[in-house]
């Protein structure tokens, strides 16, 4: 019977302690793995654009299909759209000339765009309403202008404004801190915070990573980019298990016939 209206299942994790911590490890991830792959093995930045694009599209073609939340196929599309962001940042900025500023624009600009169309289309940008085809695609288009955005903010404030990478941690862990801090403590939309908070995890994590994985003689610890992926794919792991997820509380509605 046309008309009846049932709850579709939110395929994306409840936003909760845990998921935030997991989301830095996996935008640490992506910095170091996606170095791994255009330096460490010297495939260049196109190349590993490439590489890194195919595995993002089969990622996101297995999440749409899944019927409910996977929480090992969620994270395993999240760490596709960071490495994936961070050699499209990369050969943007490096290979094309644009640059740390025009990258971080153009990226801006797409990313409020998405989110715009977005809203204008489905009425919300609530993660807690990811439970269509429609919202899915949207969500994981923003979630891909926002981890490439993050890169090359990330990139822009260690290498530009002569903090390097530590300095540029603080400053993007300190903005975390006081959005979460606006979260409790004032009635700023809480939508457009948790947005601020995903796309700030992104430079966060690529200053981490850079710390962890640059040369000494450019501030950084030197550490083997494989070895450090490794290891941030071992926590990451342990956290899943160890810390079980659910999908988000509210669902969106589903009409059925």
């Amino acid at each position: 019977m046309t008309g009846i209206v049932k709850q579709g299942l939110s395929k994306v994790p409840e936003v909760v302690l845990s998921f935030w911590i997991i989301k830095i490890l996996a935008t640490t991830l992506g910095e170091t793995g996606g170095d791994a792959v255009t330096m460490s093995m010297h495939l260049g930045y196109a190349a590993g654009t490439m590489i890194f694009a195919a595995i993002f599209v089969i990622a996101v073609i297995g999440q749409m299909r899944a019927e409910r939340f996977n929480p090992y196929l969620y994270w395993l599309t999240i760490v596709a759209t960071t490495t994936l962001g961070t050699t499209m940042a990369d050969f943007a900025d490096r290979s094309l000339g644009i640059g740390y500023a025009g990258g971080s624009f153009i990226l801006a600009l797409l990313l409020a765009t998405s989110l715009a169309v977005w809203r204008w289309t489905e009425g919300s940008v609530s993660v807690n309403r990811v439970a269509t085809p429609r919202t899915e695609t949207f969500y994981w288009i923003t979630i891909l202008f926002s981890q490439t955005l993050g890169t090359a903010l990330g990139d822009w404030m260690a290498d530009s404004n002569g903090l390097g990478f530590g300095g540029g941690a603080v400053v993007f862990g300190t903005a975390i801190v006081l959005i979460a801090a606006a979260y409790y403590f004032t009635r700023i939309s809480h939508v457009m915070l948790f947005w601020a908070a995903f796309i700030l995890t992104r430079p966060l994590g690529a200053t981490v990573g850079d710390l962890l994985d640059k040369p000494l003689a450019q501030g950084g610890l030197e550490l083997s980019r494989m070895g450090a992926s490794a290891v941030l794919i071992g926590a990451m792991l342990l956290l899943i298990v160890a810390l079980p997820q659910r999908a988000g509380l509210h669902p969106a509605p589903q009409r059925i016939s």
